[in-house]
């Protein structure tokens, strides 16, 4: 990466006790939570079954597979797990139409850990058609790299893709901060070991030892991320 700060002020692993910042997409930077939501009500409207807002707690966040099953066992749909995945991603796809709002301080946060050459992992239980789709609004320039949900066999709650995240960044998961805003986010993260910052957006998540929850990324920065890292070591 490249960056217009001098090097007296750049980032760097020795300077500080954070080594990387791995964030969640939907619902954490990308205000898409809403339009899973409205594809999966669609989707099944078609099949002949309404969905019940109290389903809407348990999907969000979790993996496709995960999701797509339970919602056919809940509602008894007639589709297969195969096929009710691919309808899913793409009404998802098609709803988000060129371009996808970024959530509040999602943008400003981004640039300044590329600006202070903090590396960055997109980690998103979502498959790779659609975070390349959502990269265009993110900017693929602010991420090291990107795991997606169908590219390893466990995704989130396990912690495997963040274990994988901080590996491929070379980094210690104890000192890389976690952006989610789900419970089965969280979770993941949590496992791995990571110290994790909580922006819920569809379901409450309380603070504990290691999880700091705000209210919007407004509140985050480099600064504020380093902290938190700082603080357990």
């Amino acid at each position: 990466m490249t960056s217009s700060i001098p090097a007296v002020d750049r980032y760097t692993a020795e300077s500080s006790a954070l080594q990387a910042v791995l964030l969640d997409m939907d619902g954490t930077l990308v205000d898409t939570e809403g339009i899973w939501w409205d594809a999966e009500v669609a989707i099944f409207a078609e099949l002949g079954h309404d969905l019940a807002d109290e389903h809407r707690e348990v999907v969000v966040g979790g993996p496709m597979t995960r999701s797509a099953a339970y919602l056919i066992e809940a509602t008894g749909a007639d589709v297969t797990l195969a096929e009710l995945t691919h309808l899913l991603n793409t009404r998802f796809t098609e709803l988000i139409g060129g371009t996808v709002p970024l959530l509040p301080g999602a943008r400003r946060l981004l640039g300044e850990l590329v600006r202070h050459g903090v590396p960055t992992a997109l980690v998103s239980a979502s498959h790779r058609r659609v975070i390349d789709r959502i990269l265009a609004s993110l900017g693929p320039e602010h991420f090291t790299l990107t795991v997606a949900g169908d590219e390893i066999p466990r995704t989130k709650p396990h912690p495997d893709p963040y274990l994988l995240a901080a590996a491929r960044l070379g980094a210690d998961p104890a000192r890389c901060v976690v952006i989610e805003d789900t419970v089965t986010g969280v979770a993941a993260a949590e496992a791995a070991g990571c110290p994790v910052v909580a922006v819920p957006s569809v379901v409450a998540i309380e603070p504990t030892v290691g999880r700091t929850v705000v209210s919007s990324l407004e509140e985050v920065d480099l600064a504020f991320l380093s902290g938190l890292v700082t603080a357990m070591h």
